[in-house]
């Protein structure tokens, strides 16, 4: 394919006028003004527009987030009394259904979620209510014994939820993520200009992507990750990060590989559960009102150095700052490759030391938008801690943005706006010391591809605008966070994976 009369998005380097991008066997191979044409080669005049690396989400749940259109939204609940009334309505509209909802943060609420609560409510149907940040669900007693969880009163956390969500096919008849489903997310992924995945859905592993992919979700770039309890069968394989894990048939091109061995070291903010160096302010969990650990120092070691050993990278997720000292230190001793995950509050002497051991920082900035109240009540005073990407991109850490979706939407647009402004609403900007400008977020947002050149993947994206073309004042954001709507085309492996115009 021959993309003609292209300006190039100044990523890194600076590339004056329109050119010409010649794009064989998925690669770019030629990059230059007035390229004479092949034979037998598709032109796709691009009209002066503006041509960039296509764009990555490093973290992704993309079985949930595919889930997610159809459940109850419990987003604007402010009260356990609320989400009840939103759960009531949706079984007087489906008595015969069980109630899967996504999205309450009951940190603000005057009372916390109680399965008395969901078992008021007159029905045989399984609820399960699952918190916005994905780190527990809150259950009726019917909905626990479905799940094969022990009876009680309060909400099912951390790492018995994540064992429990993987069940969640039982609660549902169906899961809901077949491959068409998996295709439709793709499909609106790539009209964000989206062309590669690194997905760390909780449940599923190698067997699962591979017949998925081969059923026809195979769209985009995507890096599976295991966790712990697939770890044994990844490494019975004999799979390393990187390897493809389809065959040439029905992936030719190798856009389906092995991702990291995902690691939740610790819990969240809105559960109090992230592990930190000082107490929470408000509304501790009682015996760990510094949060807690979900591995003991030497269990999380001996994740690290059976990944390392076996070729694995690995992603550690660890949001409160004790929890990313204990990930460097585990890192440094067992000489592991890969990236902390999430980075929400640290130091800046452990940014230095992520610097130094080659660690890179996987962030999901539209957290901050929704935490940022939250933070200034449990974290008072550790603010200017938070989301430290001006730190990390000065020390020199290696800085990838992803979502987190469906805890955040699938946007990249908005990663990189809260990236840069730091601000979702007309207040101004939150600690805008650690913004970092919007040539910085969109190079955080390419899997380390800079501006289009010769050797580059053909996945690449077609904007009517230019990105970088703007201050960093207000109006500026506004126009990232909807900048979506500028996507022409998208190519993965130079072919169409979405196009504006189809015909």
């Amino acid at each position: 394919m021959l993309i003609r009369n292209a300006r190039l998005v100044a990523v890194t380097d600076v590339v004056d006028g329109p050119v010409d991008v010649r794009l064989e066997e998925g690669r770019v191979v030629e990059v230059g003004p007035g390229l004479p044409p092949h034979d037998h080669e598709r032109e796709h005049d691009a009209g002066g527009r503006w041509l960039a690396p296509g764009l990555w989400d490093q973290h992704v749940h993309l079985g949930q987030w595919t889930l997610a259109s159809a459940r109850l939204d419990l987003a604007p609940a402010r009260s356990s009394a609320e989400a009840v009334a939103l759960v009531r309505e949706r079984l007087e509209e489906w008595p015969d259904l069980p109630v899967i909802g996504w999205g309450h943060r009951p940190t603000a609420w005057p009372e916390n979620p109680s399965v008395s609560d969901l078992d008021a409510i007159d029905t045989d149907q399984p609820i399960v209510l699952i918190a916005g940040d994905g780190h527990h669900g809150w259950l009726n007693t019917t909905a626990l014994h479905v799940l094969a969880l022990s009876t009680r009163d309060s909400v099912v956390s951390e790492a018995e939820w994540f064992m429990a969500y993987g069940r969640l096919a039982t609660v549902l008849g169906t899961d809901g993520t077949g491959p068409d489903a998996y295709r439709r997310s793709m499909e609106a992924a790539a009209a964000q200009g989206v062309v590669g995945l690194v997905d760390l859905e909780f449940s599923g592993g190698v067997a699962d992507w591979v017949a998925r992919w081969a059923d026809g979700a195979s769209l985009l770039r995507i890096r599976h990750a295991c966790y712990a309890d697939g770890l044994d069968d990844v490494l019975s394989r004999g799979l390393r990060s990187g390897d493809p894990l389809a065959d040439s048939v029905s992936d030719p091109g190798g856009r389906l590989t092995m991702g990291p061995l995902k690691i939740i070291s610790d819990g969240s903010l809105n559960t109090r559960t992230a592990w930190c160096c000082e107490p929470y302010a408000e509304k501790a969990v009682a015996g760990f009102e510094s949060g807690q650990p979900n591995q003991t120092p030497a269990e999380l070691r001996d994740l690290l150095a059976r990944a390392t050993a076996g070729g694995l990278d690995v992603a550690v997720h660890a949001i409160g700052d004790r929890a990313v000292t204990e990930a460097l230190a585990a890192f440094a001793e067992t000489g592991a490759h890969g990236g902390i995950e999430h980075v929400q509050l640290t130091t800046r002497d452990d940014v230095r030391r992520m610097a130094g051991l080659g660690v890179r920082a996987s962030v999901q900035p539209a957290h901050l938008l929704d935490d940022r109240d939250v933070t200034e009540r449990l974290w008072p005073g550790r603010a200017e801690r938070c989301f430290p990407l001006r730190w990390m991109l000065d020390e020199g850490v290696d800085v990838v943005l992803g979502s987190d979706a469906p805890v955040s939407p699938l946007d990249p647009w908005l990663a990189i706006a809260a990236a840069v402004h730091r601000s979702g609403d007309e207040r101004e900007p939150w600690h805008p010391e650690q913004a970092i400008t919007a040539r910085e977020a969109l190079a955080a947002s390419t899997d380390g591809w800079g501006t289009v050149a010769v050797g580059h993947p053909g996945d690449l994206v077609l904007l009517d605008a230019d990105p970088l073309d703007g201050s960093s004042d207000r109006a500026h954001g506004l126009r990232l966070r909807s900048f979506g709507e500028n996507v022409v085309a998208t190519w993965v492996a130079g072919e169409v994976a979405y196009s504006r115009d189809p015909s």
